[in-house]
C-alpha cells in the first residue's frame, strides 16, 4: 500500500507587507524535522514584495502553497486559508515570526500521546530590539503557565497563548467554531470561547517560538487589541465563569480603584478590599469596602483578584492561599 500524501499538519501562516522577514520565517519552516506537513500562506493584499518572494520560495518547496486575497483583514485572511488546510493537526505562525526545528514534531507527539488534549503551545522567546519593558513581563508570565490548570485559570489575566506559538485539532475548530470578527483580540475570543466549552489547552515547556514585538503589530496599532476592548471581551466568559464555580458565595474584589472597578463595569458585587486605609468603610456601588484582614473564608466568599499594579497578584495569590482559597476553584485573578 503506498504511503498516504495527505500531510499530518497544516502550517497557517497570514501575511501581509511582510517583505523584511518573510523569507526566515519560511526557512525555519522548511527546516522543520517533521516533513510532512504544507504551508499554507495567505498574502492579504501585500504592496511590497511580499507575493514574489512566496511565489519563489513556492517554487523551491512544493509544500508551500500561496493563497491570495485583497486586504480584508487578519480574521478572513485566516479563515480562507483554513479553507485549504488538509492535514488533521493546524498550527499557526506568523510571517514575522521563526519557530525551533522541532516545534512541529514535538507538538504532533504531543497530542498524539494525549488524545483528551486539544491543543499545545510552547513556551516563545523575545525576537527583535523593539521589545518594551511591558512586552517583556508578558512573555514571561505567558511562560509561567505550563498547565491545563495555569492556563485555565490566566484566561481572565490575558490571552493565556501566544497565538503563533499553537497547534490544535481540526476537529476542536470544526465543533466549536474558528476565528471570528468584530471589535476584540481575534486570539483570546477564540482562547476563551474553547475554554468555555471545555476544550483542554496545554504547553511544552520548551521554547519553540521566536516571537517579534515591532511597532508594527496589530496589537500595537488596532483598537481591537485595547485594554478597554480586552475588558469588554472577557466580562460575559467571566459571568459564565462565576455561575458555574460561585455556588452562592458572596462576591468580592480584591481591588477598588477606578480601573478595577472598570474591569468589573455592571456585576453586582458584594464587598470590595482594599489596602489604603483611607477607603476602607466607604461603599462602592452600593457594596462596602473593608480591609483585607477581614476577609471570608472561602467557604462563605469568592474573590476577584482585580489590582492591576506590576507584582500585586504575585503578593496577594499567596495570601489567598494562606487563607484556604484555591485558585480556580474561590477566587480567579482578573488583572
Amino acid at each position: 500500500m503506498a504511503d498516504d500524501p495527505r500531510p499530518l499538519v497544516s502550517v497557517l501562516v497570514p501575511v501581509r507587507d511582510g517583505e523584511s522577514h518573510l523569507t526566515a520565517c519560511l526557512d525555519s519552516l522548511f527546516r522543520q524535522t517533521l516533513g510532512r506537513i504544507e504551508i499554507v500562506v495567505v498574502d492579504d493584499g501585500s504592496m511590497d514584495e511580499t507575493v514574489p518572494l512566496l511565489q519563489a520560495a513556492a517554487r523551491r518547496d512544493p509544500r508551500l502553497r500561496v493563497l491570495l486575497q485583497p486586504p480584508e483583514g487578519l480574521v478572513q485572511a485566516l479563515n480562507r486559508g483554513l479553507e485549504s488546510c488538509r492535514a488533521p493537526l493546524i498550527a499557526r505562525m506568523d510571517a514575522d515570526d521563526l519557530c525551533a526545528p522541532d516545534r512541529l514534531q514535538l507538538q504532533l507527539e504531543h497530542l498524539n500521546r494525549h488524545p483528551e488534549t486539544g491543543l499545545v503551545s510552547c513556551r516563545v522567546a523575545h525576537l527583535g530590539d523593539h521589545t518594551t519593558a511591558g512586552y517583556a513581563r508578558h512573555v514571561d508570565w505567558l511562560n509561567s503557565l505550563i498547565s491545563e490548570r495555569e492556563i485555565r485559570n490566566g484566561r481572565f489575566i490575558d490571552a493565556p497563548l501566544a497565538h503563533p506559538s499553537v497547534m490544535f485539532r481540526r476537529s476542536v475548530l470544526d465543533r466549536h467554531g474558528g476565528w471570528r470578527d468584530g471589535m476584540f483580540p481575534e486570539d483570546h475570543e477564540l482562547w476563551l470561547r474553547w475554554l468555555d466549552a471545555g476544550v483542554r489547552m496545554e504547553k511544552l515547556p520548551q521554547c519553540l517560538l521566536c516571537w517579534r514585538d515591532s511597532p508594527e503589530r496589530l496589537s500595537r496599532r488596532d483598537p481591537r487589541y485595547s485594554a478597554e476592548a480586552f475588558a469588554v471581551l472577557k466580562l460575559p466568559w467571566l459571568l459564565r465563569e462565576l455561575e458555574r464555580v460561585r455556588a452562592g458565595r458572596v462576591l468580592i474584589s480584591w481591588g477598588a480603584g477606578r480601573e478595577s472597578r472598570k474591569r468589573l463595569r455592571g456585576v453586582l458585587l458584594d464587598g470590595w478590599i482594599e489596602i489604603h486605609p483611607g477607603r476602607v468603610g466607604q461603599r462602592i456601588l452600593g457594596a462596602p469596602v473593608v480591609h483585607r484582614d477581614s476577609l471570608p473564608a472561602p467557604d462563605r466568599a469568592f474573590v476577584l483578584l482585580n489590582v492591576g499594579r506590576v507584582g500585586a497578584r504575585e503578593e496577594i495569590m499567596p495570601r489567598l492561599a494562606a487563607a484556604g482559597y484555591r485558585d480556580g476553584l474561590d477566587c480567579l485573578a482578573i488583572a
